[in-house]
């Protein structure tokens, strides 16, 4: 099948009719989409403006730079500032703002700071600068995990004594339920991401629909949107929850299993620090005690997650990512606020929800 099979016209019409049907049945329907690329995709194809007026879709915390917290940003940043150090990170990471500084403002004063696209390429770096303490900053959901695994085994096989891990990774689920349990935000459904089901699968959403939520895992196309849209509705509609599959042919039911034991083989399961949410239980990864050599946290004395969830002054990106607010209801928004000089991490990311809606409006 084609990419173009996804954004067939006919179809699309259909999934549309579906979606207006069961909504004829429904009150104030809100669907969160879960991941940044999902609010990305939406804004640009105008997916909004198509639904039934009841029907809204609102941004979730599906950023995985928007909610490392902004301690942890700041204590990068002093790494990166520290003799004989280099700091390597991927690139949406440089521009967004800590609480006090960035890495782009740190990289302006000197520090040695890279960006890369895997964590492979700083083992690299650290065998090529081997009079240097090389820092990756391991960011990021379920679907970065397992690059850091792998490179942390091979720093551990290699016996690389430059090289550490400043691990502030997030596991998807946990944020889900304690959405679903703040009753103020009347969730109704999710759109659930792509990228990170592709590795865990369906069953670590199941505790959604245990709590009485609809939710579809779901692409990036089109008609994949749109599909995971008509089963969340219908099966409002129907007063059912489950956990659906609208991305077969990526995400198997089991995910995959290999990715799946290259996280379990390096790091253990704690709670962690969403910025602009707050410490959710269970919610991220540290490194297993016998990868305590390669933890930058223990190794240079330093929160492991970075220890705060605020937002700079002003910022309302905590209740975006939360879907209590749309971005544009922010009163920095499109002012004081742009891609060109962000004051949160929303406006600054490729899978923001300012930045989604700054580029193609609500």
């Amino acid at each position: 099948m084609s990419l173009a099979d996804f954004s067939d016209p006919l179809t699309a019409r259909q999934l549309l009719a579906r979606i207006a049907h069961a909504a004829q049945s429904l009150g104030a329907v809100r669907i969160m989409e879960v991941c940044g690329t999902h609010t990305m995709e939406i804004g640009r194809l105008g997916l909004r403006s198509l639904l039934p007026k009841n029907v809204e879709l609102v941004s979730g915390p599906g950023c995985p730079v928007c909610v490392t917290p902004g301690a942890y940003i700041d204590s990068a940043a002093t790494i990166a500032l520290s003799r004989n150090f280099r700091v390597v990170s991927y690139g949406d990471m440089v521009r967004v703002p800590g609480l006090r500084t960035s890495l782009d403002e740190a990289k302006s004063a000197g520090a040695a700071v890279d960006v890369v696209t895997s964590p492979l390429q700083a083992i690299e770096i650290a065998r090529q600068k081997p009079g240097e303490q090389v820092v990756f900053l391991a960011v990021g959901f379920e679907t970065t995990a397992p690059a850091t695994a792998v490179a942390v085994s091979t720093a551990k096989r290699e016996g690389l004594q430059n090289l550490s891990f400043y691990v502030s990774h997030k596991i998807v689920p946990p944020a889900l339920s304690a959405l679903i349990a703040d009753k103020e935000l009347a969730i109704s459904g999710f759109l659930l991401p792509g990228h990170v089901s592709a590795i865990i699968g369906e069953k670590p959403y199941l505790p959604v629909a245990r709590q009485g939520l609809p939710a579809a895992i779901t692409g990036f196309e089109p008609l994949d949107i749109l599909s995971g849209i008509a089963m969340v509705c219908d099966m409002l509609a129907h007063k059912k929850a489950a956990v659906l599959n609208a991305y077969p042919r990526i995400v198997k039911r089991e995910g995959n299993p290999r990715a799946v034991a290259a996280i379990k083989s390096v790091f253990d399961i704690v709670d962690a620090v969403w910025r602009g949410i707050g410490t959710l239980p269970g919610s991220g990864l540290s490194l297993k005690p016998e990868y305590a050599q390669f933890d930058a946290s223990q190794r240079f004395g330093i929160p492991p997650d970075g220890g705060e969830s605020e937002m700079p002054e002003s910022c309302s990106c905590g209740g975006v990512l939360k879907g209590r607010l749309r971005p544009s209801e922010c009163p920095l928004f499109g002012t004081s606020c742009t891609p060109e000089h962000p004051v949160g991490p929303c406006m600054v990311s490729s899978e923001g929800s300012c930045a989604a809606y700054f580029r193609y409006g609500a």
